[in-house]
């Protein structure tokens, strides 16, 4: 289900102090209902998608990365930009010490992604190109019946005009199939990795 942009704004998330020059382009509750401490199994089983992405036998790479990859590949929009670093440092380089000295998260291996920084109820990673500098976040919210769940956002700084043509874009393609599709993947590997921590 998709959210307003309130629902992540409006929480005291660190990485509002880390982001706060970025938009909040999508907000979305994951279909992950769990008790308060299991933010960290939500993490992991994303990690090992975004990992398998890399190698197109992970659950994110079959719903989002595969295509964008492919495209970025033919066309250089994933290839490092000279002046990026200039001009898009990394988020890495504006977290408070305690962020920065704190745990970082999971190894995203050589995907595009790198881990930002995990708290008990946020996760933050990042990753930048020629069309756009964007932030993955996952936090663990209260659902309202007195559990919890995964709660996505994805904040955005585009690249120039051509960054910000590239967003406008693909939207529809992210809000019709791209986004649908892999939140009802994150569910069903939730679902099927509560069966497998069940049954031990």
């Amino acid at each position: 289900m998709r959210l307003p942009r309130t629902d992540h704004t409006d929480r005291p998330w660190r990485i509002h102090e880390v982001a706060d020059d970025f938009t909040v382009e999508d907000v979305w509750a994951l279909p992950t209902p769990g008790g308060p401490g299991d933010l960290a199994l939500l993490v992991g089983q994303i990690a090992e998608g975004i990992r398998g992405g890399v190698n197109g036998d992970g659950f994110v790479s079959r719903m989002l990365f595969a295509v964008r990859w492919k495209l970025g590949a033919l066309l250089g929009w994933d290839k490092p930009d000279s002046d990026t670093g200039v001009r898009r440092p990394s988020l890495r380089d504006r977290l408070p010490a305690d962020l920065r000295d704190g745990p970082r998260g999971p190894d995203l291996g050589s995907s595009p992604f790198t881990s930002l920084y995990q708290r008990e109820d946020e996760w933050a990673a990042e990753m930048a190109n020629r069309t756009v500098q964007a932030v993955m976040h996952i936090g663990w919210v209260p659902d309202g019946a007195g559990g919890y769940r995964g709660q996505m956002a994805v904040l955005v700084k585009p690249n120039g005009l051509f960054g910000s043509f590239y967003m406008a874009a693909i939207k529809p393609f992210r809000y019709l199939g791209v986004y649908p599709a892999l939140i009802r993947s994150i569910g069903r590997e939730w679902e099927a990795s509560a069966a497998r921590r069940n049954a031990s």
